[in-house]
């Protein structure tokens, strides 16, 4: 008797693998990050985007996997997220911090997403196309808890008590990350590359974590890109993931982001304002780099007359900041500073005026493709007519866009 209670307590303290410390800690890296890597190349990618095809034995893994490490269900989680596209930053955005506030999303995401969950409109509306196969009906979304209940039990088994903190991690893990961080920071402070239609912003460095996820305003610009990364010093390891399957042959990428390719410049047509409209996430990156220029050069000249201090350097300060930026996603607070700032300086006020202007070559639906192709015409040639130096410039990479 006394050796079988032993044994018990042995295996209650040990588990059946008796583990040291950093091996458990290695253990739980790995399955929350096969977690991670389930959710951002099938949940994300392949199911809500469809920006890839998996074969049959990593998108049944992957179901298996996530309903045993999360108990989500694939047509809920992708009809939520697509929800969140289509109404990004409205009072219908399941999951906003622009509309909720940030404390929220980052203490109650997983809540946002069950109560979104229950709601069957969007299910009905936004899960077109998830699998609905037998396993599918009959287990992972008729007995979704299931699967976490017998990760609890194997984790015990293998680790004892232990067990149950591994196990609490992993099911804290994609709440934490995903629908907090991924949600809420996502789309409240980083950087931007680009001028999307919303708040998103990229979170490098902590892509290891989760998955290539961070990188959030290059997916809010191209949603239907297998690959996240985009600037030469980002990292997506989701993709190397992906490009890992492909070999393999149990992934197919069915889109990426469009690379800009200049060729020889030439007078604006049809084509050129094609090439324009499709890569004009990138080229208004390339006019915002341009414009922050300027009014760095305006704070170095400032700053050499002595007037570091003053309210005119605070103000063009804020010009660098916030003037490369859709006039709607500038804080109303400083446009007062930044009028002041375009009033001083005639080169960033026509580069505000103009950049304007270009952006509405694609924001305009009542306009026939003549008269935009006629518009783009003009504003090369105000452009190169200017004076201005970097306008000229750009005008004329502008006009060596091609498809």
């Amino acid at each position: 008797m006394n050796d079988f209670l032993n044994a018990l307590l042995n295996w209650l303290e040990n588990g059946l693998l008796d583990f040291s410390a950093w091996q458990l800690v290695v253990y739980g890296l790995i399955v929350t990050h096969i977690t991670i890597a389930a959710v951002t190349i099938f949940l994300h990618r392949s199911q809500a985007h469809r920006a890839l095809d998996l074969g049959p034995i990593p998108s049944h893994f992957f179901r298996f996997w996530l309903w045993l490490t999360t108990g989500m269900v694939t047509r809920e989680w992708v009809a939520i997220h697509r929800k969140h596209h289509a109404k990004c930053e409205t009072e219908e955005d399941p999951h906003s911090p622009q509309t909720r506030g940030l404390k929220k999303v980052l203490a109650e995401g997983a809540e946002l997403y069950r109560a979104e969950a229950k709601n069957m409109e969007t299910i009905a509306k936004y899960s077109r196309g998830t699998p609905d196969d037998w396993i599918e009906r009959n287990v992972y979304i008729k007995h979704s808890a299931m699967g976490i209940a017998l990760m609890l039990i194997i984790n015990v088994t293998l680790f004892g008590v232990i067990g149950l903190t591994i196990w609490a991690i992993q099911m804290a893990w994609i709440p934490i990350w995903a629908a907090g961080v991924v949600n809420g920071i996502g789309h409240y402070w980083g950087y931007r590359n680009f001028e999307a239609p919303d708040a998103s912003t990229n979170l490098t460095p902590w892509t290891l974590i989760i998955g290539g996820e961070e990188l959030h305003n290059n997916h809010h610009t191209y949603p239907t890109s297998a690959k996240f990364s985009i600037k030469p010093y980002e990292f997506d390891i989701g993709w190397m993931y992906i490009r890992g399957l492909e070999m393999l042959g149990w992934a197919k990428v069915r889109k990426t982001a469009p690379k800009l390719s200049l060729g020889e410049v030439k007078p604006a047509d049809a084509r050129t304002l094609e090439a324009l409209i499709a890569n004009r996430y990138e080229v208004m990156a390339s006019y915002a780099r341009d414009l922050k220029s300027v009014c760095a050069a305006e704070l170095d000249k400032i700053k050499a007359e002595g007037g570091k201090h003053s309210e005119r350097f605070a103000q063009f300060k804020l010009a660098k900041r916030w003037l490369h930026r859709d006039v709607e996603r500038i804080p109303a607070g400083v446009h007062g500073q930044l009028a002041h700032a375009r009033a001083a300086s005639p080169v960033i006020d026509k580069l505000v005026t103009m950049r304007e202007e270009l952006r509405q070559l694609w924001t305009r639906t009542n306009v026939s493709a003549e008269q935009l192709v006629a518009d783009l015409q003009a504003w090369c040639r105000r452009a190169e007519e200017s004076g201005i130096a970097e306008l000229q410039a750009f005008s004329m990479r502008l006009r060596a866009v091609h498809a």
